[in-house]
Formats: C-alpha cells, structure tokens, sequence
C-alpha cells in the first residue's frame, strides 16, 4: 500500500475539478455514452489519415488547414470509426480540444501532464504496457498550435511512449516550427475548402472520381494527363456544371454547402464570425510574446487582400489605401509581417514570383483566398463565376477572372510537393499567371477567364515561356471559362477551370 503511494506521488497527476469534468465530456466514449451526431460524409482525407494514424511509418499524424473546413469533424469521424469498426477500447481513445479547453495555467506541460492523466486514471496501465498487447492508446488533439510549446512535449511523449497520434491546427508557421522538433516523428496531411467532387457528393449529386494519383507528381509532367483531365470533364459535363454553380454560389465551406437551404446573408455572417473573426481575434492574441499586435490593422489588410485577390498589388498600393483607411502612417514592413501572419493562418497563400538561375525575380507576391466565399462575405459583394450568371453581369467579369486566379493559385499552393510561383512581365517577355516546377520541367498555366478565346493574343504569355528553351517547359495549360474548342498549337492544352478542380 505504500509503494503505491508513492507512485501515485511521483507519476499521478492531479487535475482541477473543472478540467476533469471537461475531458469526460469531451470523451464520452469512456462511459459509454454516444459522441454528438457526425455529418454522414466524409472527406476525402479521412482514409489517409485513418490509415496513417493506424500504422503509418511515424507516430505522429498532423492535419492542418483554415478553420472550419473540418479538421475537428473528420478527427471524430476517425474516432467514431475506431470504436465501432475496429473494435478499440474505448478506454483507449484520449481527446482534447485545446482551443476550448478550460484554463491550463497550473499546468507546467499541458500534453504531457493531461497524458499521464488520462495514463493513470482512464487507461488502467502504461501506454508501453498496452503497446505490447498490440493495444496502443490512441491520442487525439485538436488546435495544438494553441499551446506555445506543444512540440517538445508530443516529441517527448512519442519518445518514451509507444502511442498514435493525430493532431489538428490552423496555422501553418506554428505547425511548420513544431516540424523542426519532430524530425521523423510527424508526418503532415492539409486540409482545405470543399474540393468540386466533394460538393457533389455531398448535395447528393453523384461521385467523380479524381485523377491526380494520391502519392506523386509525375503525371503533371504529361501533356497527355492535362488532355485527360479535359476529358474527364466533358465525360462528367452535367454533374461538373451543376457542382461548379453552386461552388460559385456559395464557396466551398462545408457548411455553406451542406446548408443550401439557408440564405446566404447567414451564412455569409456565420462564416466572418467564425473564420475571419476568429482569426483576427482569437489567432492574432497568440502571436509572438511581447509583440503588439493590432487588430484594426489586421481586419483592415484582410479586407484589402479579399479586394485584390488573384493580383499582385505590391507596396505602394497597400500602404497608400491603408493610410488613407486608418488614417495613419504604416509602415510596409508591417503590413508584409500581418500579410504573412494571413498566409500562416491558411485563410490565403502569398504566391512569389518565379526564381530564375537563384536568382530572386523582381516582382510582388500574389493574393491567393483559400475561399471566395470569404470574399464575398467580408465584402458583401457577390461576384458570380458560373458561366451563365456572369453572362447575366458582363460589367463582373474582370473581378471574375481575378477570383479565377486566386482560386487556381491557392488550389494548386494546396497540393503537397508542388512549387507553384507566377512569372512577371519582364522586359519582352509577358507575365505568365502560375509556373509549376516539377523536377526538371516548368508547367506555365494562363487563365483567360472569358467566354470567347482568341487563340493568338490570349496565348502570347504561354507560348514565350513555353519557347525559352532556358526555362524547360514542354507545354503550357490554358484555363478559360468554358468548354472551348482547343487552341490550335499542340503545345496548349485548353480546359476550363471546372474541368481543373476536378484534378484531385
């Protein structure tokens, strides 16, 4: 009786009566009870995060992306499927959220002291002991990046315990810094918006399968994969229309989709409360310590990045209309410090220009919306991308073109492993939009979103780049507004930006 004294004394972990009351109802699975109903569908990274979580070759699973595309759904999606699928003990399973989580303040190392919690008082034995029954506890946490230290301390816990892992956060910089740490340990899946195939499928539309291999690049090299590609979208022509006209509509949130019965003015105010709000509120407190941080200027850079985005609009522009809004003098290097602070919290991706020979090229970085729909709900202003409503508003098209940009740029800055950049005008040569770099070849893609394409003069910035021997590029890709008939050089493919978001 002693001896276990003293290892309650040395091992045991006391928790505040409040915090233990919130990790049982977050896990009600330990009681037996049911979890909150789950959305019916899943998405698209729920098997390869299931399979990476069971048994991928590192213990530690991360999934990122921008808040409310379903990072947490998914995570007890898995959860659920552990339980009823797989059999687990539920005694097993540990979840925190830790953006919800009452106050951590007497805890010195939240991870490692709520796990040797849940190691003592829920799971009955050491994670080690369960291991070796071939029963090992799997944890889950969701926005870790809330915790400033939250590396070391899953690294020490994956060290000296033999547990799976899966962690969920909204910052790519702080998920980033935390893989420094955990080198061999982690391995990162990114989540973002709806892809096109997943609104169908969850409107109840149908199913298209994507055609991008899930491991590999490869494919992008093939003139004849981009062909396929367009093909694939005629094959699907309805089913891709009627998906990609309520992605116009509404964006792809899944909420915003799997709601299409609301008006949209609540949504729109559901999603700037708890995207755009929550980050200009919630992640910009969570800055670094010391650092001053203000919110006017914050909202007031998003707002310009939603008016600009798919554009490059550069130093002079920011600061001259943020003097003008705020009334005060700005400076650039904080503007670019609460741009990059955007682009770390996923809601845009800052595109750079193309490197050349090492060397850095001249040029401003490009504003990518991982949404529209943020767009328009910050905004309040709606910009239709369906052909047959911007035929309805002809005087929309430009904005129109340059949301088609930022929606190519950020759905390609999505896919893991591929270096997407833009290629300025320079001296004679035209600005091409993106240049993907696979390997040794350079893919230029050029949107020309309007209905009526003229085969010489929207090309000019294609067939340059594609010229240059210096620039390896074996083809380039014209993404337009419909179904047009293929430009007459063989070395353009032409397909229309539904078609590409059917890609993966």
């Amino acid at each position: 009786m002693r001896e276990e004294t003293v290892q309650d004394t040395l091992f045991g972990v006391r928790l505040p009566a409040e915090l233990e009351r919130f990790l049982g109802e977050a896990n009600p699975w330990w009681r037996g009870k049911p979890m909150r109903i789950l959305p019916p569908y899943r998405r698209w990274l729920f098997e390869p995060a299931l399979q990476r979580l069971r048994a991928g070759p590192a213990p530690v699973t991360v999934l990122r992306g921008p808040r409310q595309v379903g990072k947490t759904t998914l995570q007890e999606q898995i959860i659920s499927h552990l339980l009823k699928h797989d059999g687990v003990n539920p005694k097993r399973i540990f979840r925190v959220q830790f953006d919800e989580i009452p106050p951590l303040r007497e805890l010195g190392s939240p991870i490692a002291d709520l796990s040797r919690w849940f190691q003592d008082k829920v799971l009955g034995g050491t994670f080690n002991e369960w291991a070796h029954k071939g029963e090992p506890a799997y944890l889950f946490f969701d926005e870790v990046q809330n915790l400033a230290d939250w590396a070391p301390q899953v690294k020490s816990l994956v060290d000296h315990h033999s547990v799976r892992v899966l962690l969920t956060g909204s910052s790519a910089l702080r998920i980033e810094q935390g893989r420094d740490s955990l080198a061999g340990r982690i391995t990162t899946l990114e989540l973002g918006t709806l892809l096109l195939r997943e609104i169908a499928a969850i409107r109840g539309w149908g199913e298209i399968s994507p055609l991008l291999p899930p491991n590999g690049l490869g494919a992008l090299k093939q003139r004849e994969f981009w062909e396929e590609l367009r093909e694939q979208g005629l094959k699907h022509k309805d089913l891709r229309d009627r998906a990609f006209a309520a992605f116009s509509e509404r964006g792809g949130y899944p909420v915003a989709q799997a709601h299409a019965d609301l008006p949209w003015a609540e949504l729109a105010d559901h999603l700037n409360e708890t995207v755009i709000r929550r980050v200009i509120q919630h992640d910009l407190r969570l800055g670094e310590r010391g650092r001053k941080r203000d919110q006017s200027l914050l909202e007031e850079v998003f707002r310009l990045s939603c008016r600009y985005a798919g554009q490059a609009p550069g130093q002079a522009i920011f600061i001259q209309e943020l003097r003008s809004a705020l009334s005060a003098n700005i400076g650039w290097q904080r503007v670019l410090a609460y741009l990059r602070f955007l682009n770390d919290t996923l809601l845009l991706r800052l595109v750079r220009p193309l490197e050349l020979r090492l060397k850095r090229q001249k040029g401003h970085m490009k504003i990518c919306l991982c949404d529209h729909s943020l767009r328009e709900s910050w905004l309040q202003e709606v910009i239709p991308l369906a052909a047959d409503d911007l035929q309805r508003s002809p005087h929309l098209s430009d904005l129109a073109g340059h949301l088609a940009e930022s929606i190519v740029g950020y759905f390609l800055s999505s896919i893991p492993g591929l270096d997407v950049a833009w290629f300025p005008e320079r001296g004679a040569e035209p600005e091409v939009d993106f240049v993907l770099t696979i390997g040794e070849f350079r893919i230029p893609l050029e949107i020309k979103y309007r209905k009526h394409i003229d085969g010489h003069r929207d090309t000019l910035g294609l067939r340059a780049f594609v010229e240059k021997t210096a620039y390896n590029a074996p083809f380039g890709v014209l993404v337009t507004l419909t179904d047009e008939r293929p430009v007459a050089d063989p070395r353009i493919v032409t397909l229309p930006l539904s078609s590409l978001l059917l890609l993966r």
